[in-house]
Order: structure tokens, then sequence, then C-alpha cells
């Protein structure tokens, strides 16, 4: 049994061993893997498509949800610590998929947890089932990882979905470019941790389609309202970069739009029709990438899967 707190640590092989069970969930995805298993989904922090494609990737295959959207109706409002949260949904659960406001607070609940964790994401740090997903639709669309173009847009600063996504592509040369205002650039840790890795990476201010012409992915991003202490610098920076139809004229055809969503303003709904847009269809791809989560954590390998008798057609 394992933790999935970051993405960080896995290794190139265990990435694409991931990706393999992604695949084989999404050849057949409803199973009895986890019949007799109890799932604990602990959201301290708003979510739609995260929270629902954990509790459905865990109902499709056979186990049961428990768990809480809104930390005010949990004993949190009485004073209870996260440590002792966590002691007790480990009496009832197999396995935890925790979503927390905190950087860190899922490494420090897989510390004191008897019981897998699952990082649903934590504060503006990681999210790295949302990573998984996003390589396992790169992955789809491109038939490779390996030496891509991958153009980073908007909000840097705050996007840990970006973040997670940097240090998993260290294994697949990749080049990138980070699209920002100086307000929302990528922070400077990431930018050495690039240069650690030998992973290129350019910066850039501007976004037209001039800029983004030799993109394999441009992944857009929400500027995150509720990370802006200063409502005024939020004002100042949340319409800078809009993805318009007009932009995609002269792309290349392999390229994918991709974005985690919720989307505000920043890709124009007229690009939704485009055959360039793949944003949809990656919210599916979540599915597919938890089931893998939840046997990955769980000790069930792609054997296992490969094997598995209890398919639901």
């Amino acid at each position: 049994m394992h933790n999935f707190v970051t993405i960080a640590n896995l290794s190139k092989d265990k990435i694409m061993y991931l990706i393999q069970m992604a695949q084989e969930f999404e050849k057949h995805p409803n199973r009895e893997l986890l019949k007799g298993k109890v799932v604990a989904t602990l959201f301290f922090e708003p979510s739609t498509r995260t929270r629902l494609s954990f509790e459905t990737a865990a109902n499709r295959l056979g186990a049961r949800v428990i768990g809480f959207a809104d930390p005010k109706i949990t004993s949190g409002t009485k004073g209870e610590t996260l440590k002792d949260t966590i002691l007790m949904v480990s009496n009832y659960a197999d396995v935890i998929a925790m979503r927390h406001y905190i950087e860190g607070a899922a490494q420090y609940a897989s510390e004191v947890a008897p019981i897998p964790i699952i990082n649903a994401g934590d504060g503006a740090h990681e999210h790295p089932s949302q990573c998984l997903l996003d390589l396992f639709s790169i992955y789809k669309t491109q038939g490779t990882l390996e030496n891509l173009n991958i153009y980073l847009v908007g909000d840097l600063k705050y996007g840990r979905t970006v973040h997670s996504l940097i240090t998993a592509m260290r294994h697949f040369n990749p080049t990138f470019h980070f699209v920002a205002p100086k307000e929302l650039a990528m922070p400077m840790e990431y930018k050495i941790y690039c240069k650690e890795h030998g992973i290129k990476f350019q910066e850039h201010t501007a976004f037209n389609d001039k800029v983004i012409a030799d993109a394999d992915i441009i992944y857009m991003t929400r500027v995150q309202k509720e990370r802006f202490s200063d409502l005024m610098e939020y004002e100042r920076v949340k319409n800078v970069y809009i993805l318009r139809n007009e932009m995609l004229g002269s792309v290349k055809d392999n390229m994918r739009i991709l974005h985690p969503l919720p989307r505000v303003n920043e890709i124009d709904y007229d690009v939704d029709d485009n055959p360039h847009a793949y944003y949809i269809q990656q919210a599916q791809n979540g599915l597919y990438a938890r089931e893998a989560l939840f046997c990955y954590v769980l000790g069930i390998t792609l054997d296992n899967i490969r094997n598995d008798k209890t398919i639901i057609l």
C-alpha cells in the first residue's frame, strides 16, 4: 500500500505504469475491484470535478463512499485538529482522498494516518491526481510524453496544477513556455527546479497567435480569486490572458488545449467547438486516472487489473 501525496518522487517507469492502469480503466471503468472497501473523501476546500470524479471512481470500482464537501459541518468547527480528524476517519475507511487549503496538509495527514492518503490538492502547492490525468491526457493526444512544447498560461504563481506538471515532466525532456504577467509569474523555486533538472523553459508576457504557434499543448489556467489577499491586484490581472478562437488559425495540427477547470473567462466559449479543444475530455480522463490511483494506493497491480474477472458491462 502507498500514499499518493506528491508526483515529484515518482519515477518515469511508475508514471507510465499508472498511465497504463488508467488505459485499462478507460476500456472498462465498471468493476468490483474495491468491493467491500470504504473510501473517505475529505474536502476542506470547495471542489466539483475532483470530488465527484474521486467519488465516481470509487463507486465504479464497487466501493462505498463517506466524507464531506463542507468542513463547516465537521467537528473542525468545534476545534478538532486535523490529526484527530484523520485518525477518526481512519477508523472507518480504507483510504482517504483529501483536499485542504493549507500547503503540506496532505503530507502531514500521510504521516499520522494508518491508511493510504491521496492528495486531492493542498493550497497553492500541489495537485498530483490532476497531474496524473493531465499526463494521461497529453499522452492520449500526442502519443508520447517526450520532447513536447508545453505552454503554461495564466496564473503560474498560485496554480498548483502547473507546479505538479513541471515536476512530473522532468523525465520527458519538455520545453516549457511560462506565459504570465509579472504579478503571476512562475515562482522562482520552480524555475530553479527546472534548472537543476535540465528542464528547458522560456518566459513570455505576450499571449498571441505568434507566441503559441509552436505549441503541442496549451495549458490554460484560471486566475484564482480565492488566493489573492489584495482584490485590487486580482482585478488588475484577471482578464490579462484570454484564449480566443481567432488565435488558433496557425497552430500545429496536433496541438491540444487543456484546462484543469473551472474556467471563468480565460477561454472563450467559441473555442469549445474547435478541434484543438480537449478540456472536457480531459476532465473525463480524471475518472480513469483516479480509478488507477485508488488501486495503486491499495496495492492492486496492473496485472490484477488486466486479469480482473469482475468487469461489469
